[in-house]
Formats: C-alpha cells, structure tokens, sequence
C-alpha cells in the first residue's frame, strides 16, 4: 500500500496544475502530488511536493475526502488530497519530472478526456467534492510524530 499526498490550488477560478514526464502517465495534467516517504506526515508531503513539482510554497488549508485507489499493478494507493493557498509563487520544476506547470481554467481541466487528464476519475471527483464544498478541517490530522 501506499499514500499519495497532494493539493488541489484554486485561485481565480484556475487550478495549478502540472504537465507529467513520467513514462507511465507521459504528457498528462494532474494536480500536483507525491508518494509520502517513510518518517514524514502526510501534510508535510503534500507541501514538499507541490514545491517539488512547481517551486511553489503553499500554506495548507483544509483536506477533502480521502479516495482508495487500486492501481494497473494491484496495489493499493490512498490518496489524501488537501486544499492549499501560495504563499510564495516561484514557479519552477524539474523537467525529468515535469513537462509544464499551469494555471488551468476549471472548466478547462473537468472536460479534458481520460487520455489528457492523469487518474481521471478520481481528479474529476476532487474537482466535484472543492465545488460542493467537501473541505474539511485540518485539525482531524494530528501531527506529532511518535517514535516507538
């Protein structure tokens, strides 16, 4: 299993959206989003890897409902999408990692195809959940790190 932590950034009715490199999902939109390593909470991930793929520094806002992925190879992958305000917009990326990085209509990103759109399904559902207002708070996360 793994957890997927990420922000969806909506400023001006535009998302920040970034342009995929990665063979598997080549020339794709997502929202910007990572695995989380081992020792770090999920909302320092969400925030280390929207920096990773787009330079930009984000203040967390708020978290939406959590989706259960089973992925081509049968693996399970959580992901945990949160709500995010730039604070610092300094856009630059890797381009092994990243082909682009844009602010994207709304409407622009919920009618892409399957094709343009990376984990189509569940992104289209995320947009859906940020317009019915399903953000929830941040304190349901508690993060200190316990060491055992």
């Amino acid at each position: 299993m793994v957890i997927i932590a990420g922000c969806l950034i909506v400023r001006d009715n535009k998302i920040l959206m970034v342009k995929e490199a990665k063979k598997k999902c080549y020339g794709q939109w997502s929202f910007p989003a990572g695995h989380v390593d081992e020792n770090e909470l999920i909302t320092e991930a969400a925030i280390r890897e929207v920096y990773e793929e787009t330079g930009c520094k984000v203040k967390l806002t708020g978290v939406l409902p959590i989706s259960t992925v089973i992925q081509e190879n049968e693996e399970t992958a959580i992901l945990v999408k949160f709500t995010a305000d730039i604070i610092d917009e300094n856009i630059k990326f890797d381009t092994k990692e990243i082909l682009d990085v844009k602010w994207l209509e709304l409407a622009e990103v919920k009618n892409m195809s399957e094709k343009e759109l990376r984990g189509w399904d569940t992104s289209v559902q995320l947009i859906k959940d940020f317009e019915e207002n399903k953000i929830y708070s941040l304190d349901i996360f508690n993060n200190k790190k316990y060491v055992r």
